[in-house]
């Protein structure tokens, strides 16, 4: 039974990877977190080498902001909580 801080969402992903092979979760799980290390280490990289920001926005800063929007949808995902 779920408790109040489970969504259904989060159950089912449960269920799921039971499911699975060991080998299919493991495959999930390295590609998660490579996925977060890999757009965190880009939006550290954009960052580190944007222009000062002035009337316009400097095209790598403006990258950095998206890779740092694609982080944010990941860390809505709850793959995270549960792998």
């Amino acid at each position: 039974m779920a408790t109040k801080n489970t969504t259904d969402h989060e159950t089912r992903l449960r269920a799921a990877f039971k499911t699975m092979s060991g080998d299919e979760y493991q495959t999930i799980r390295e590609s998660y977190y490579k996925a977060v290390e890999g757009l965190r280490a880009l939006a550290d990289a954009l960052e580190q080498v944007a222009g000062p920001t002035g009337e316009e926005v400097d095209p790598l800063l403006a990258e950095h902001l998206i890779a740092c929007s694609a982080l944010n949808v990941m860390d809505s995902s709850e793959l995270g909580v549960i792998l």
